[in-house]
């Protein structure tokens, strides 16, 4: 049978996640400012008491929601990347990673959306909220790095590694148009747009590719 302390601790973390679920929902939907402890409290059915004893404080709370979203999105990155395929062009390949890409984007709009909302906020500026946005921002050129690299694979490392670093910080602008673009016109979905950004990554690294060779 089960001890007592053995079922406390899974009913906190029971609990835990469901605050952390009702606020990341509120939070895409009003942003961090329009977020309240009373707001997060009534959507998830549990007591102020219980946020502040888990989390301490409104800060802490975006902390633990935007690090669970983090791991989630680019795990999800990771599994629905993991077998690329190694024919094809470049823009074959880049198209194949930005349609996995796209797939993720759908089914965790809450987190992307929650993400550009505190990137335009006066919350940004705030340590606490800046450093978490400074990890997204981060993880998010490393994989886009990966995927431009990766389909430039058969040009050589080095020119791989060049080309990447030059179009990586393009990519993720063009990740960030994607998903707006989404949301303000329902005819322009994430995947049509990310085919398009394939297509550019594509030209612009094989110009890249052309001038190195030529130098």
């Amino acid at each position: 049978m089960e001890t007592e302390t053995v079922r406390t601790n899974k009913r906190g973390r029971r609990s835990q996640e469901e605050i952390l679920d009702a606020a990341a929902r509120v939070m895409a939907a009003r942003g961090y400012a329009g977020t309240s402890i009373s707001v997060v409290s009534a959507e998830s059915g549990l007591p102020k008491s219980a946020i502040y004893h888990h989390f301490h404080s409104k800060g802490g709370l975006l902390s633990a929601v935007m690090a669970r979203g983090l791991d989630d999105f680019f795990e999800a990155m990771r599994t629905s990347q993991a077998d690329p395929p190694a024919g094809g062009t470049h823009r074959d390949r880049l198209r194949w990673f930005l349609e996995r890409t796209a797939e993720v984007f759908a089914e965790r709009a809450d987190f992307l959306r929650l993400h550009i909302l505190l990137l335009l906020s006066e919350e940004a500026d705030e340590t606490e909220v800046a450093e978490i946005l400074g990890r997204v921002r981060a993880d998010g050129r490393v994989r886009m790095n990966q995927m431009i690299r990766t389909a430039f694979a058969d040009e050589g490392e080095d020119i791989a590694a060049q080309v990447a670093d030059r179009l990586d910080y393009f990519g993720v602008a063009g990740f960030d148009g994607a998903f707006i673009a989404a949301n303000a016109e329902a005819s322009r979905t994430v995947a049509s747009q990310m085919e398009q950004l394939g297509d550019a990554i594509a030209a612009l690294g094989e110009a890249i590719v052309s001038s190195l060779r030529d130098d």
